[in-house]
C-alpha cells in the first residue's frame, strides 16, 4: 500500500516577450493526500492547473517550491530512484491515440514495463503477465489482442491497453488525467467502472482529474475543486456537490448536466 502526499506545491513558468519577462504561477500552494483504496477527484476547468499537478506527480515537471512525499519520505533523484518511484506511481494519459506507439503491437507495449519493473522473469512468465493484464482490463481473447496494433483497436480498447500498461509495475497510486474525455459517450461508463473495479481489487489510491462534476461525484470519495492554480474547496464528494461553499464550485455545479435538477425545475 502506498500513500502519496503533496505539500504546498507551487509551479511557476517564466515567460519572455522581447526584453520583458513575466512569471506565470500555474499551481499555487496546492496540498492534498492520496490514500490506499480511495479515489480523490481533482476538478476544474481547462487552464485551472490540474494537468500541471499531474505532470509534477509523474516527475514530468519539477515543483518550483513545495514537496511530494511517498509514504512520508521525499523522493530521491537519480535513475534508480526514478524507476522505483514509477513502480509505485503510474499514470493513465488523456489521449489513448497518442500514448501508444503505432508501430508496435499491444503485446510489446505491455512487455516493456513488465520487463523493466520485474527483471527476474523469464520469457514465458512475461508473456503470461501480459496476457493476464489484458484479461484484467476485459480485453479477451488476450492472445488475439496482444498481436494487434493500436490502429486496429477502438478508442475505448486503446484506453484499456493504457490502463493495463499502467498496472504492469503493480503500482500503489494511479493518476488518471481526464481518462475518458476523448472517448465516445457510450463507452465512458465502461472505462470508469473498470477503473473503479481495479481500484478496489488492488487497493489503489487514485487521483481522478476531470472537469466533469457528475462523474467526480459518482466515482470519487473526495473532491478537490481547483481554480486559477489553487484548491478553493474540498471534502467528501456528496458534500462538495450537494452543498458547495465556494462561488466557483457553485458555478461548475450549475453548468453540469443534472437530470434530477432539471426534472424538479419542470415540475
Amino acid at each position: 500500500m502506498t500513500t502519496l502526499e503533496v505539500r504546498d506545491v507551487v509551479k511557476e513558468y517564466r515567460l519572455r516577450s522581447g526584453f520583458r519577462s513575466t512569471v506565470l504561477r500555474a499551481v499555487d500552494g496546492v496540498s492534498f493526500r492520496l490514500e490506499p483504496g480511495r479515489t480523490t477527484a481533482l476538478v476544474g476547468q481547462s487552464g485551472s492547473g490540474k494537468s500541471t499537478v499531474a505532470k509534477m506527480l509523474m516527475h514530468l515537471e519539477r515543483p518550483t517550491t513545495g514537496e511530494i512525499l511517498v509514504d512520508g519520505a521525499r523522493v530521491r533523484r537519480g535513475r534508480r530512484a526514478e524507476v522505483a518511484y514509477r513502480r509505485r506511481v503510474q499514470m493513465v494519459f488523456q489521449d489513448p491515440f497518442g500514448s501508444l506507439n503505432p508501430y508496435h503491437s499491444i503485446g510489446h507495449h505491455l512487455e516493456r514495463p513488465v520487463r523493466l519493473h520485474h527483471p527476474g522473469l523469464g520469457d514465458a512468465e512475461v508473456r503470461e503477465r501480459v496476457l493476464g493484464l489484458l484479461r484484467r482490463v476485459r480485453l479477451d481473447p488476450a492472445e488475439a489482442y496482444a498481436q494487434r496494433r493500436p490502429h486496429e483497436l477502438s478508442g475505448g480498447q486503446r484506453q484499456r491497453v493504457a490502463i493495463a500498461r499502467a498496472l504492469a509495475p503493480e503500482p500503489g497510486i494511479l493518476v488518471a488525467d481526464e481518462p475518458v474525455s476523448m472517448l465516445d459517450v457510450s463507452i465512458r461508463l465502461g472505462v470508469l467502472n473498470l477503473l473503479a473495479s481495479l481500484q478496489e481489487e488492488d487497493d489503489l489510491g487514485v487521483l481522478y482529474i476531470t472537469h466533469d462534476l457528475a462523474t467526480a461525484r459518482h466515482f470519487s470519495d473526495e473532491i478537490l475543486v481547483m481554480h486559477q492554480g489553487r484548491i478553493v474547496e474540498g471534502g467528501p464528494a456528496d458534500d462538495v456537490i450537494l452543498r458547495p461553499q465556494h462561488d466557483y464550485t457553485k458555478t461548475l455545479r450549475a453548468a453540469s448536466p443534472d437530470p434530477d435538477r432539471r426534472l424538479a425545475e419542470l415540475s
